[in-house]
């Protein structure tokens, strides 16, 4: 009983105390493993850390097993977590299991194109729904009160991807230290909520009526501000940044940014009439996370379609950060 790189499905077996097992690996995700597992009659998902984790500790696991528990069980479209492994020696790392949801995940915009305008309009106005519903939580009220500290969110946000920037230098960038010059200048307070942390319409699966089965990969969420979702979501959506090089606002029937940020503030009641601020960061983290693939392409520790065309991504996205902090929101 072999299973894919990453996971020794002999070790999970004997400690499911399953039958023989199988799993293949889940595409995406921003960094830890995903795979699909079945005995023959239940279906799992396991999330693992990344190969070569290099610190030996449970505690991204804990905290992602921790959040979907607390979602799931306040009704909220996430994955109902199943078991939480903090033991190393079972499969070589901390993992978790969770239920299989069914659903469908749109990362080609040919299939989005398919949809139809009017059911795409729909779909998009669903996941801006599903985000202000994630932010009504009251993390105290679900158990997640001690997930994050909420206070000075968007000032450790800033000087975290300034690092990041700091890290993955393989060129000039031009503009870019400008644009974190001029956000850090003026940041500004957030009122606290769970955040997701990397919200797109890729992150999420989609049911047979267009309605959210379930929001994935909570590696990133904390305790911040709602708004940095709310500016995340509509700069990927104004963004070409999937493999075929268009947008999903490119596709016919998609919400403009200002429909989905007015849609967000009705659901919400949050005010969301000065977002610039907020997209100008999420611009220029899109710009960091971006310009760090590049930096691994570039060394050779990345290998496979796509990469090689990503950096070519970041001088838009710095644009856009200074256009929105001058009072555009409106990407191209």
């Amino acid at each position: 009983m072999t299973g894919p790189r990453g996971l020794d499905l002999e070790r999970l077996r004997a400690h499911l105390g399953s039958g023989p097992l199988t799993a293949t690996m889940f595409a995406g995700g921003r960094s830890n493993l995903t795979y699909a597992v079945t005995d023959g009659t239940q279906r799992w998902v396991l999330r693992r850390p990344p190969l070569g984790h290099v610190l030996p500790t449970a505690h991204d696991m804990v905290r992602e097993h921790k959040v979907l528990t607390a979602l799931s069980t306040a009704g909220f479209p996430a994955p109902q977590p199943v078991l939480l492994c903090t033991d190393v020696d079972v499969i070589g790392a901390p993992f978790y299991l969770m239920e299989h949801v069914d659903g469908t995940i749109y990362r080609d915009v040919a299939d989005l194109d398919a949809l139809g305008p009017a059911a795409m309009h729909s779909l998009v106005l669903a996941l801006v729904d599903t985000l202000a519903d994630l932010h009504a939580l009251d993390p105290a009220a679900i158990g997640l009160a001690d997930f994050g500290r909420p206070e000075g969110f968007n000032e450790r946000q800033v000087r975290r991807w300034k690092k990041q920037l700091d890290a993955s230098r393989s060129r000039e960038v031009p503009g870019i230290e400008e644009l974190h010059a001029r956000l850090a200048a003026d940041i500004p307070d957030g009122a606290g909520a769970v955040v997701h942390g990397d919200y797109r319409l890729d992150n999420v699966l989609i049911g047979p009526r267009l309605e959210i089965s379930a929001v994935l990969d909570w590696e990133m969420s904390t305790l911040g501000d709602p708004l940095s979702d709310v500016a995340l979501m509509l700069v990927y959506a104004g963004r070409p940044l999937l493999l075929e090089g268009r947008s999903s606002i490119s596709v016919p029937g998609h919400p403009s940014l200002s429909e989905m940020a007015d849609h967000y503030a009705k659901r919400s009641g949050r005010d969301v009439s000065d977002l610039h601020w907020y997209v100008g960061f999420a611009a220029f983290k899109l710009a960091v996370i971006l310009e760090g693939v590049h930096y691994r392409y570039v060394q050779g520790q990345t290998v496979g379609a796509g990469f090689d065309t990503v950096g070519a991504l970041v001088a838009p996205l710095v644009a856009q950060g200074h256009e929105s902090l001058d009072g555009t929101l409106e990407g191209n």
